[in-house]
């Protein structure tokens, strides 16, 4: 990122509502805003690669799940925030992952400017590509303040999005959805 141009932005967006940059609370503003936006989007060009490719053998091997995986992200339609939870689940091929690894994976993802939609099939498309599974499921639920904050105004509505990818049967689909609401 190049922080003096960041910073030279948000002192220009300050200036065009009408604030006065050099006021004491406003002196810092543009450092704040760059570093914070910097954390935020730190996810931007990295893959989950690195995260997932620490397996463990296992035998056979049933449905795995995780859930409850809580992240923020960015919108990238209005630059604000959305957050919520994701559900991973896979069908082990002798291989599994530390669990705390698909949690990284989700931050990865999720550090970037985003689209839920992306953001769900971004996280199902690493988990696939990366630990090799006979099947994964994703499912995302998250509230948007651009929908929460502005516009329509419903504080408290969800968004839902679900991935699936590879050989995942009608039943553990079910198990997993039934699981990921709870």
């Amino acid at each position: 990122m190049d922080r003096a141009r960041a910073m030279k932005a948000v002192e220009e967006l300050l200036a065009a509502m009408g604030e006065d940059v050099g006021r004491e609370g406003l002196k810092d503003t543009p450092r704040r805003v760059a570093d914070m936006y910097e954390q935020l989007l730190s996810g931007m060009g990295r893959t989950a690669e690195s995260e997932l490719s620490k397996t463990f053998a296992v035998e056979g091997g049933d449905v795995v799940i995780e859930r409850g995986i809580t992240f923020s992200s960015m919108c990238e339609h209005h630059l604000m925030p959305f957050f919520g939870k994701v559900t991973i689940a896979y069908i082990p091929d002798k291989r599994v992952v530390g669990l705390s690894k698909l949690a990284r994976c989700v931050d990865v993802y999720a550090a970037r400017l985003q689209l839920q939609e992306r953001l769900t099939a971004q996280i199902a498309h690493a988990v696939m590509d990366y630990l090799s599974p006979k099947g994964v499921m994703v499912i995302c639920s998250a509230e948007h303040t651009c929908m929460t904050c502005r516009g329509v105004k419903k504080p408290g509505s969800t968004t839902v999005t679900a991935v699936t990818l590879g050989d995942f049967p009608a039943e553990k689909r079910a198990e997993v959805l039934a699981l990921s609401e709870k």
